[in-house]
């Protein structure tokens, strides 16, 4: 079952119109409508509650689906929770330079690659906005 339309418009204003994740402004693309996102999927037994919900752009939603754990690039793991966006803040995590986000611990790392945040269209939405700048 989707989110209410009282859940959506919360995580809406919660999240100041952006992706939690890699941080795009939902106005950058006006074709774009940002998903709510359970942070614990579905087939975890998550639900959609305000604890359990984030706002992310289409990108982040499609490449992190029903995970809650990815691998620090370049290493054989142990797998490291996901960042969550209602548990953890953004900053201890993730900084910029320039328009890419760089991931600051290994939550941020694995985070910042499963989600492939700096794929090309983000830099360019974020380049073109001044994030990150």
């Amino acid at each position: 079952m989707p989110p209410t339309s009282d859940l959506r418009a919360l995580v809406i204003v919660r999240a100041g119109n952006r992706c939690e994740y890699c941080t795009v402004h939902q106005d950058h693309d006006r074709m774009l409508r940002f998903p709510v996102d359970r942070i614990i999927a579905g087939q975890h037994r998550g639900e959609y509650t305000e604890e359990n919900t984030a706002l992310a752009c289409p990108y982040c939603n499609g490449k992190k689906g029903p995970n809650i754990a990815s691998v620090v690039p370049g290493t054989q793991g142990p797998p490291v929770a996901l960042f969550n966006p209602r548990t953890e803040r953004w900053a201890d995590h993730f900084a910029f330079e320039g328009a890419r986000v760089v991931g600051l611990t290994s939550t941020g790392e694995a985070t910042a690659s499963l989600l492939a945040m700096n794929a090309e269209e983000r830099l360019e939405l974020r380049s073109a906005r001044g994030y990150g700048a």
